[in-house]
């Protein structure tokens, strides 16, 4: 199983009157991938982004629950949202690196955030979080270089460094892959492998075949609701409910 680290009781979201989430109880595992599947529209990303209170940027947003991460109310009024966000990271849909140089995409957060003191430690974190994010090799003859100049996977591969660069617990995943070409994806694939020993991993994708290549427990929404959780394997060939059968062969979706 593993260690709870996010836990949603009752979570509920709304879009004015419209709800997109209804009752969501889900807990997720330290140090693992957990996929979020279902048809668009089924509440997947809305609940991705509370868990980093992203919709509170959204004025119509309603938020109802409770969503801890590591036994603290996210939602609780004292909760600070930008030391929040250094915990738990974001790598949206598209790749969207700042225009700025490569070095200077890594180093935003550690800056902002005060988190290197020392130019040598700036450095050593700029290395690391490149490595980790297995672009090192690719870049570090032209890290003053702007960013926009790199392929898709490689800024979407920078998107994750930049993440990772303030370590923070949890990486949340919008559809990372959406953009990329086959190639790209099987690299993004093996780098969410490889960084999942370090990182917890929320992923949102549409694609059942990457769920079942990259997580190790998968979610799947329908509607709003929060239909089956499990371990991935099981919840592909042998689903509980009707519907998660209906979607994993096609019948829906």
């Amino acid at each position: 199983m593993g260690r709870t680290i996010i836990s949603a009781k009752n979570v509920e979201v709304y879009y004015s009157e419209k709800q997109a989430l209804k009752q969501v109880n889900l807990d997720i595992y330290e140090q693992q991938v957990t996929s979020l599947i279902g048809p668009s529209g089924c509440g997947k990303s809305t609940f991705l982004r509370c868990i980093n209170r992203m919709n509170d940027l959204i004025k119509s947003c309603k938020f109802k629950g409770e969503l801890t991460i590591g036994g603290q109310n996210i939602y609780d009024p004292k909760v600070n949202v930008v030391s929040l966000r250094t915990q738990v990271g974001m790598v949206f849909q598209k790749p969207n690196p700042f225009p700025k140089s490569i070095r200077d995409n890594v180093a935003y957060g550690l800056k902002i955030h005060g988190l290197a003191g020392s130019k040598s430690e700036l450095n050593d974190r700029i290395e690391w979080s490149l490595k980790s994010a297995g672009l090192w090799s690719e870049v570090e003859s032209r890290l003053g270089e702007p960013a926009l100049g790199l392929s898709g996977g490689q800024q979407q591969r920078l998107c994750i460094a930049r993440a990772i660069a303030v370590k923070p617990k949890i990486i949340l995943m919008d559809e990372p892959c959406s953009a990329l070409d086959p190639i790209a994806t099987a690299v993004i694939e093996d780098l969410i492998n490889e960084i999942s020993e370090k990182f917890t991993i929320v992923i949102v994708t549409h694609s059942m075949a990457q769920a079942a290549r990259v997580s190790k427990r998968t979610a799947y929404f329908h509607l709003g609701a929060l239909i089956e959780v499990g371990n991935t394997k099981s919840i592909f060939t042998n689903p509980l409910d009707e519907r998660t059968q209906n979607y994993i062969t096609g019948r829906i979706g």
